[in-house]
């Protein structure tokens, strides 16, 4: 896909608080990497007191998410998510704006022999993930390590952010971004070898929707990852990013699934999520996009766990 021509219209005075506001984390994200870390930290902490209503849907997510674990266990979790939130906004501009050099010193890619051994069969590869805070600058150490990628493209409503957002990312990834709504050129480009980044977790189509667990609650997933795996003839290789602390991350390359996709298109969609989970739970609990409502789709009759009490 063609990214998006550059159009006088994206420099309308109604756009000028998105420009300034990029200008702003281009300039901030000059100052020392644990420097910025702090401050999105700080950035965290104080939009976790703005705004009540993501902190609710945070803590009924955990609540689901982590039953085993205390109610203080559950409410420092939360403070560290929101903390990981605003970190994640300096990690994006170090993401779309640091050299290589600057950003290869903070961190490593482990696993990078899984999906070399599936790209050396000539097989194409689902790099499956979900959305975490690290999301950007995750991608960006796959890079780093040589791997090239298509990004699965869904439009922003901004017209500035979706102009940027498409050139960071194919600039990014050597490969030009793959519109989700578009099968053909997704499954061409597997069945020719190529990786595709790849996260499942948000999108929840009723139509192509089946109910399976995920954290031990039935929850809207859909079953496209398996069709997609048969259709591209590709191999499905799971991949977490993880901040460390101390200014260091790590992204961990998983083996390929092994007899995947199977006869059951339930039951590959409940195994995508139990990867999903023990990914999330092994390797960044506090960094999964907790403020997505990822329990609203459910069964009928089964509790909303989002509605306030009256």
């Amino acid at each position: 896909m063609t990214p998006p021509a550059f159009r006088p219209a994206l420099i309308a005075p109604r756009h000028w608080p998105v420009w300034i506001g990029l200008g702003l984390m281009r300039l901030l994200h000059l100052l020392p990497l644990r420097v910025q870390l702090k401050l999105g930290e700080g950035l965290g902490a104080l939009v976790s007191r703005l705004v009540p209503g993501r902190r609710r849907i945070v803590a009924a997510n955990l609540f689901v998410a982590f039953p085993e674990r205390t109610h203080a266990q559950r409410r420092a979790l939360l403070h560290t998510h929101f903390r990981a939130l605003g970190r994640g906004v300096f990690e994006a501009a170090i993401a779309w704006w640091s050299s290589d050099a600057r950003i290869a010193k903070a961190g490593i890619v482990e696993g990078l022999e899984n999906l070399r051994a599936v790209q050396g069969k000539g097989q194409g590869a689902l790099l499956l993930t979900g959305h975490f805070t690290t999301l950007e600058l995750g991608a960006r150490f796959l890079t780093l390590a040589g791997v090239e990628f298509h990004a699965m493209y869904r439009p922003y409503e901004n017209p500035v952010m979706d102009y940027l957002m498409h050139h960071w990312r194919q600039r990014r990834s050597k490969l030009p971004a793959l519109p989700r709504e578009e099968l053909r050129p997704l499954v061409r480009s597997l069945r020719e070898g190529r990786a595709v980044w790849y996260a499942p977790d948000q999108t929840l189509d009723p139509k192509i929707s089946v109910y399976v667990p995920f954290f031990g609650k039935n929850v809207a997933t859909i079953v496209a990852t398996s069709k997609l795996a048969a259709m591209g003839r590709a191999a499905v290789v799971p991949y977490f990013p993880a901040y460390l602390g101390h200014g260091r991350y790590r992204v961990v390359i998983e083996p390929a699934l092994a007899d995947f996709p199977g006869p059951d298109e339930v039951a590959d969609a409940a195994r995508i999520n139990q990867v999903l989970e023990a990914g999330i739970r092994t390797y960044a609990p506090a960094a999964y996009f907790w403020v997505h409502r990822r329990f609203k789709s459910v069964p009928r009759g089964e509790p909303d766990i989002y509605r306030k009490s009256p």
